[in-house]
């Protein structure tokens, strides 16, 4: 596991216009430190490594968790994106902590977010085989522990605004799993304005019932989750979890007023057609840029009623995605994709913001997946895992408030038909062509540098590591 010290400082310019070639240039040394595009008024800065601040206490924090949505690592301009623009994002950043190699816990939408709700692979639930859930025979068994659920039992409020795709009524659902309140849909994928999902059917959910508003479906959350956050609450009032994922940029590609494209979707979608939702005849550039920034936009309004509520000091805020870029993302200058175990597919943007305990303005390389927030959150919330059902993820508490050397483990992922590990700079990875390749993404991190044959004991090391995981999990259907 490489220290911190092993990242060199870097210098992103929040003021000025970069260039694609320049912001690339940035990313592609080690470590990628990446030049990012920001509003006029924004000025340049120096981003340091990460080092803890000893000593500080505070009381138990809020945790605001915000996902994007198929949202790729080089998508935001603290990222290195040439063409999107998003300030909010990036002031967050400036606030906080950016991490450069932060991993989803899979490479698809619901395998992820059981990875986070549970703090361990998705692999050790039935629910967590389906890459990613599409129908109502597989969830997130209401029996099983999750961070809602634990901090829930430590005094925590809990909340989830916005995407929930870890199974369908009547079984499965956020208020069967620890969160006392719900607003969102079930499903994967919904059209914006209709609320349709991909069988047609409304999904749209205050709790367990419908919940009728055909209004773009980013402002709804938006709005829902600004109220949340702006909740008057006394001096002993609960603490406070809010889990808000937002389905933006996820297909169909359709942003705020595209009303026209909405109602042809829709029709599709009425008429029967089970791929229109997909949108593979539109879709651009350009409307990919709208609807990143116009996420970050919605961030930075419930961002602004935090900081309304005074609450702003004591709430830990992170930010990140639930896997790679799609289509019209910009990956640049990783390999792979959505669905894809390369670092396209899994390297994901990663923020965490928390004023009463750590300083702004820093970068860390330390490598960190989905399932390590739950452990971290649940350290620093003062709440213990279920002894039955012992993490995979590694706290980073001791790292990030007491100067302590981040867990040294290995990064473990399974999908069907790939597999991968990482282990300091190095990663094992086996695609679908079925070829064990080795890549040190120290010096390599568009994996084209194949070190198989030049370093076959380490690669039989990491092989041997994977498969040793990989034998404590379910195995796949069929």
């Amino acid at each position: 596991m490489p220290s911190n010290s092993q990242s060199p400082l870097s210098r992103r310019a929040f003021g000025g216009a970069v260039g694609a070639t320049a912001a690339a240039a940035a990313i592609g040394a080690a470590g990628p430190a990446a030049a990012a595009q920001g509003s006029a008024q924004d000025a340049v800065y120096a981003e340091r490594e990460f080092t803890a601040r000893r000593g500080r206490h505070s009381r138990r924090p809020n945790i605001l968790f915000i996902l994007g949505d198929d949202l790729g690592w080089a998508d935001l301009s603290s990222y290195g994106a040439p063409h999107i623009k998003t300030p909010n994002l990036d002031r967050l950043a400036r606030q906080g902590v950016r991490f450069t190699d932060a991993y989803s816990g899979s490479a698809t939408c619901s395998p992820t977010r059981f990875s986070l709700y549970t703090g361990r692979y998705p692999g050790r639930t039935k629910g967590g085989l389906a890459e990613p859930i599409a129908d109502k025979s597989a969830g997130l068994e209401p029996t099983h522990p999750t961070l809602a659920s634990l901090l829930r039992d430590a005094g925590y409020a809990t909340a989830l605004i916005g995407k929930w795709h870890c199974g369908y009524l009547p079984d499965y659902s956020p208020t069967r799993s620890g969160w006392d309140e719900f607003f969102g849909n079930f499903g994967g994928a919904l059209e914006y304005y209709s609320k349709l999902g991909l069988g047609g059917e409304y999904d749209l959910y205050e709790g367990d019932a419908e919940y009728k508003d055909l209004r773009y479906y980013t402002r709804i959350l938006t709005e829902r989750a600004s109220e949340y956050v702006s909740r008057p609450r006394g001096r002993d009032a609960k603490p406070w979890l809010l889990n808000l994922n937002f389905t933006t940029p996820h297909w169909p590609w359709i942003a705020d007023g595209d009303t026209e494209a909405s109602a042809e979707i829709t029709r599709r979608i009425k008429a029967g057609d089970g791929r229109a939702l997909w949108h593979q005849d539109g879709g651009s550039v350009e409307k990919y840029k709208e609807m990143v920034e116009d996420l970050d936009r919605s961030i930075g309004e419930v961002l602004k009623a935090l900081k309304r509520s005074g609450q702003e000091e004591d709430t830990i805020v992170v930010f990140s995605s639930d896997n790679g870029g799609e289509r019209f993302s910009h990956n640049w200058p990783l390999s792979g994709n959505k669905a894809s175990l390369q670092e396209g597919g899994i390297r994901v943007p990663n923020i965490l913001r928390w004023p009463a305990r750590i300083d702004g303005g820093q970068v860390s390389r330390v490598p960190v997946v989905t399932p390590d927030w739950t452990a971290t959150l649940l350290e620093v919330a003062g709440a213990r895992p279920h002894p039955a059902y012992p993490l995979d993820g590694a706290s980073l508490a001791g790292y990030l408030l007491r100067g302590e050397r981040a867990p040294a483990r290995d990064l473990f992922w399974r999908v069907r038909g790939e597999r991968a590990l990482r282990r300091g700079d190095w990663k094992y990875y086996r695609g679908k062509s079925g070829r064990d390749q080795l890549f040190d993404l120290a010096g390599d991190v568009r994996e084209q540098a194949d070190k198989a044959t030049v370093d076959p004991v380490r690669l039989a090391e990491l092989r041997s590591a994977w498969e040793k995981t990989n034998g404590t999990l379910l195995p796949y259907p069929g």
